[in-house]
């Protein structure tokens, strides 16, 4: 194949991308020596890291990912936590046990722990809470004063009530004793509306507090209206509440932007929709101040050959095989070369500055410690694409 860098922006549009001619560099015909490392080993021999968030598209890998570089990180660390924010979670079932919103450890292991966290959960549990200190009681529909406001301010700042669970989400983890924290994040837009946050709604915030002492009666005022309670005692929990909010915001803005202490691993498989999202999503965490510079690219069919060199056997052994495996093999060809394709786009994107990690399509699932134990030394023991 004929060496040719793209621009990152033929991923702007699908149109634009589908109607232009695009000849792929073969990712077999780099050297490594003129690569970074493929492999995660720079996130294991980097100590002073305490955030490291998995993430990209719906069904890539991203649970199996964060499960693997958890147990990596394991053998270097005292104590490991993983923790997963997607609504589907998927630990229990890679681990093969219950795991739920409380740190559970890892059988196998004396410091890996998993928790699987419920963000709205998190946001009904602390209006529960200001309920009961404020003593606010429900209106017609049932709704107590503090949910009533809290739905009112939530329509005048859209996107307060996650921030406000995210908020608590990090207050929980951050009371947690644990050297490095890793979350197996939900699919790429709802992590980037996570992400966002502390940059965008610490703006709402300031504006909100600007306003308070102006408008600070009115909720005191309203919190009559719907349901009761102490005015005073409404207002300045709810005020308290968003004060807090923004206080660990701040704090966890700081750390997300610093290198040292937080990086993201984007994961993708070797088809157009994923790579276009992993191009959407380094994109926005550079926006957002974030450092990316690993991908991990899963499901790929024999990463240590190449299609060319698969497409000489097959056309020199298939007048000797049945029809039945012509047409697998056949199958599996196309295949095999799509991904070249895409695998080689994500090198002449990546290539120079990322840690690109290729792990491979198995004939098995990966479920279980001792599984996620050998899968995960693949990611720090990469393939040799030269043998």
């Amino acid at each position: 194949m004929t060496f040719t860098r793209q621009p990152p922006d033929i991923y702007h549009s699908n149109v634009q991308y589908q109607q232009k001619e695009i000849i792929m560099s073969d990712p077999y015909d780099y050297d490594d020596e003129d690569l970074p490392d493929p492999s995660l080993k720079n996130i294991i021999e980097q100590e002073s890291l305490q955030w490291i968030f998995v993430g990209g598209k719906g069904g890539v890998g991203k649970t199996t990912t964060s499960c693997c570089l958890g147990t990596q990180l394991a053998k270097h660390r005292k104590k490991v936590l993983i923790v997963s924010t997607d609504p589907a979670h998927n630990l229990s079932d890679a681990f093969c046990q219950k795991i739920g919103r409380e740190p559970t450890p890892i059988q196998g292991f004396t410091n890996l722990s998993a928790m699987e966290i419920d963000a709205t959960e998190d946001l009904d549990k602390m209006q529960r809470s200001m309920e009961d200190a404020t003593g606010a009681g429900n209106d017609e529909d049932g709704n107590s004063g503090i949910q009533s406001l809290m739905t009112e301010l939530t329509n005048s700042i859209p996107g307060i009530d996650e921030a406000m669970s995210f908020s608590e989400l990090m207050k929980q983890v951050q009371t947690l004793d644990y050297d490095v924290v890793v979350f197996d994040t939900a699919p790429t837009g709802h992590t980037l509306r996570l992400l966002s946050f502390p940059t965008i709604l610490e703006k709402a915030f300031g504006k909100l507090m600007d306003l308070k002492d102006r408008f600070g009666g009115l909720i005191g005022q309203a919190s009559a209206l719907f349901g009761g309670g102490s005015p005073d005692q409404v207002q300045a929990a709810l005020l308290g509440r968003l004060e807090e909010t923004r206080a660990i915001i701040n704090k966890v803005n700081t750390a997300f932007q610093d290198p040292a202490l937080t990086t993201f691993v984007c994961v993708c498989i070797p088809e157009f929709l994923s790579i276009y999202e992993t191009e959407r999503l380094v994109q926005e965490l550079s926006k957002f101040g974030i450092d990316s510079h690993n991908i991990v690219v899963n499901q790929v069919l024999f990463p240590e050959k190449d299609a060319e060199e698969l497409g000489e056997w097959f056309d020199s052994n298939k007048d000797g095989l049945q029809k039945e495996a012509r047409e697998i093999c056949s199958k599996m060809m196309a295949r095999k070369r799509m991904q070249d394709k895409y695998i080689g786009q994500c090198f002449d994107l990546y290539g120079d500055d990322f840690h690109v990690v290729l792990m491979p399509l198995l004939d098995h699932e990966v479920r279980g410690v001792e599984k996620l134990k050998d899968f995960s030394e693949l990611l720090i023991n990469p393939i040799d694409l030269e043998e």
